[in-house]
């Protein structure tokens, strides 16, 4: 971060333009710990990170032609949990800071405004701040692997790098779909309902190897398949059924081997449209499969990348008043962003920790929130033995979780439910 302030980078410009009361724009990490959090030392331990990661520590500000981040005067102040899991951040709290560093009882969390990271570099965060608080509470000497990075050391050039940018092809894909089905319910206005189902990683790992998948590929076709009977209950017209697509985050790091804290994900929209036909779970995760084969690969997502990269090197764009570019990246967003896709299933994988750390730590999830036009959402992270699955709305109804989560009883993966909804 040079003069003190940084731009954002090419996956975060959207975020400011498109918030909205509707849409949470933060995501979380947790870590629950063996005994409750005490507060002083989590501030502590806050604060001792704050050279190591100057890209957290920032407040958004609005300049003449971008959004950009300012770095903090002083870390933020570690709170208590004071409500439902990732509400909305208000311009307001914005300007003052962009994380949010929360514990209640055993858990320690972290949300992080969209724009400054994705749920890699959030978890890299959470563990190195879980290591440094065990550090100070029980003098737990946790080296620097599995994520958890050296406060000694200072900042590597390209944790902070945006690296969109540096692996474009400058070749933009075409990459136009139609819209999908649109999930609609009773709207909550204040209050988020979030669905925990803690699943043995063994048995889903078992259940998709059944299908030849991944996991991630076999939880995409249970969700395209519960959201395909849903519609076919509202819409027995055949005809007027839409594509059922589910969109997938891909960690672009995993590509290119970048080492970037910030944004480095972009998602693809695999699904099937109905009207073509049924499709059971073993052909939509076949289909899904190789959807996903044919376009998360180097060539095809540098073409993505491109799309979204070369826009902003056009001159008369770049010297449009920041208003002006944000009513036209919504108009976009509106038109291209969320309308080809249904739910996200956005799977960080196995998290692992450093073996010193693991006897303190009991469990470690991912949260996102719902969006402008997806009152549904599903992330998913495993650790230990369990794979933790959060699924999150803010309307009332809670079909489609109890369809996903039965749907996995039935293929013999276990479901213990946790919610924080009456």
């Amino acid at each position: 971060m040079g003069k003190n302030w940084m731009r954002l980078d090419n996956a975060a410009l959207i975020f400011p333009a498109i918030s909205h009361t509707r849409w949470s724009n933060v995501f979380r990490v947790s870590a629950t710990l063996t005994e409750p959090v005490d507060p002083a030392l989590l501030q502590r331990a806050a604060a001792d990170l704050m050279p190591r990661f100057p890209s957290m520590y920032v407040r958004l500000k609005t300049g003449v032609f971008w959004h950009y981040l300012e770095a903090l005067p002083a870390p933020p102040q570690v709170r208590e949990d004071f409500a439902f899991p990732l509400t909305l951040m208000q311009k307001k709290e914005l300007k003052t800071c962009c994380i949010r560093v929360i514990y209640f009882k055993n858990r320690i969390a972290v949300e992080f405004f969209h724009s400054l990271t994705d749920g890699t570099g959030g978890i890299i965060y959470l563990k190195t701040l879980t290591a440094r608080y065990l550090h100070l509470k029980y003098g737990a000497d946790v080296p620097a692997e599995e994520g958890v990075l050296d406060l000694n050391e200072a900042p590597l050039p390209e944790e902070l790098e945006d690296s969109f940018p540096r692996f474009s092809n400058g070749v933009a894909l075409d990459d136009r779909e139609t819209d999908a089905l649109r999930l609609r319910g009773t709207r909550e206005p204040n209050f988020l309902h979030l669905t925990t189902g803690i699943v043995p990683a063994g048995a889903l790992k078992a259940a998709a190897h059944r299908y030849g998948v991944t996991v991630t590929v076999f939880l995409t076709a249970v969700m395209a398949e519960s959201i395909l009977a849903y519609q076919t209950e509202r819409c027995p017209e055949r005809r007027r059924r839409k594509p059922v697509r589910i969109t997938v985050p891909i960690n672009l790091r995993r590509i290119y081997g970048s080492k970037t804290l910030r944004n480095f994900a972009l998602t693809l929209n695999p699904g099937v449209d109905p009207r073509m036909g049924d499709y059971d779970l073993g052909e939509l995760c076949s289909v899904i499969a190789a959807q996903l084969n044919a376009e998360a690969t180097p060539q095809r997502m540098a073409g993505r990348i491109a799309a979204n990269v070369n826009p902003q090197n056009i001159s008369l764009i770049r010297a449009v008043p920041l208003p002006v570019k944000s009513f036209i990246m919504r108009l976009i967003y509106n038109r291209r962003g969320e309308s080809k896709g249904c739910i996200n299933v956005s799977n960080l994988g196995v998290i692992r920790v450093p073996e010193a750390m693991a006897p303190f730590v009991r469990r470690m999830e991912f949260i996102i929130g719902t969006q402008r036009s997806y009152p549904n959402n599903c992330s998913v992270a495993t650790f230990g033995d369990e794979t933790y699955i959060n699924m999150i709305r803010n309307i009332r109804e809670p079909e489609l979780e109890r369809r996903f989560f039965s749907r996995l009883v039935e293929l013999n993966v276990p479901v213990a439910v946790e919610t924080n909804s009456n």
